[in-house]
């Protein structure tokens, strides 16, 4: 059975408890180095039965290890050994509105910025070619993507889930932010009349409320030149108002062909807003799926009951 094994490095404190796990491990006890001494304990997967008695002894609580569903092998991207590990990916469409849901600490973030071209998938090794991550999709419609990312014919425009960063980053006015977007004052007008922004382009972006800044993000997202646009809780600090304005937003950038992946917690928004839906699932901080996509409806319905039919997975 495979297994992924996680230690959070944060918690693991073997000086303190004299390399319990080490000494504890019966695979360790036959002569054979399941767990090894390093500056961190490292777990070795491979040899790993997945007994428990390390997690179950940790004083710490800093070891997780998890049987996964036979049907995972190699992870699209994992934060080095023992790390966090993410399977799949959601595949943006050209013209449709991408959803993504799923708990805090799934990898949410980690898939999208693997789209965006942040963070490049390493197949849960040290680093992997390019080529070799786009064999590995081969015949899907994420290789064409990836493929397109590649030759730089993916331009992204990302707004992020922390909009608080852009205050603590930024200082002046509203206005003199979007103009280092774009000079085309007519489509900022255009665009601040339709998020009601445009009454405060002339405040200091410090002294204005979460509201109004996750709706400068949102604009300040949709002036820059790109074909896919993703969005990371785009309706947080909205009222119910302004959640419905932005998701029609979101929907007229998707109806000019352009693809757009929405991260988003709010059900009624993401049947609102969304054309297909990923349900990612696992457990946080140690793994996380992406499923295959979804109508809205039946994906919003098999969230809700905690059951993969396809796939054959019971997640909550």
């Amino acid at each position: 059975m495979t297994r992924i094994a996680v230690i959070d490095k944060d918690k693991c404190n073997p000086e303190k408890c004299g390399w319990l796990c080490y000494r504890l491990c019966p695979i360790n006890k036959t002569g054979k180095n399941c767990i090894i001494k390093d500056k961190k304990p490292i777990i070795d997967e491979k040899l790993c039965t997945g007994c428990g008695i390390c997690q179950n002894r940790c004083p710490f609580n800093a070891i997780t290890i998890v049987n996964l569903p036979e049907q995972l092998d190699k992870p699209i991207h994992r934060y080095g050994r023992n790390g966090f590990a993410l399977y799949n990916l959601p595949i943006p469409i050209p013209g449709k509105i991408v959803g993504i849901i799923g708990k805090n600490g799934i990898g949410k973030t980690t898939a999208i910025n693997i789209l965006s071209g942040l963070i490049e998938p390493n197949l849960g090794k040290e680093k992997a070619e390019f080529n070799e991550i786009i064999k590995y999709f081969k015949g899907s419609e994420m290789q064409k993507f990836l493929e397109d990312l590649k030759k730089g014919n993916i331009k992204t425009s990302y707004k992020p889930q922390m909009v608080d960063s852009i205050s603590r980053t930024y200082s002046g006015n509203i206005i003199d932010l979007l103009r280092k977007i774009t000079n085309d004052d007519k489509k900022i007008n255009e665009i601040a009349i339709q998020l009601e922004i445009k009454d405060i382009l002339n405040n200091d972006i410090k002294h204005i409320s979460g509201g109004e800044l996750q709706r400068v993000a949102i604009a300040a997202t949709a002036l820059k030149e790109a074909n896919l646009y993703i969005f990371d809780e785009p309706t947080s600090h909205l009222d119910v108002k302004q959640r419905i304005n932005v998701a029609k937003f979101i929907r007229g950038i998707a109806e000019k062909g352009n693809s757009v992946v929405v991260v988003e917690h709010d059900l009624i928004i993401l049947d609102y807003m969304t054309d297909i839906i990923h349900i990612m699932y696992g457990k946080p901080s140690v793994y996380g799926v992406v499923s295959l996509p979804r109508a809205v409806r039946t994906g919003i319905n098999t969230y809700l009951s905690g059951y993969l039919k396809q796939e054959n997975i019971r997640f909550r």
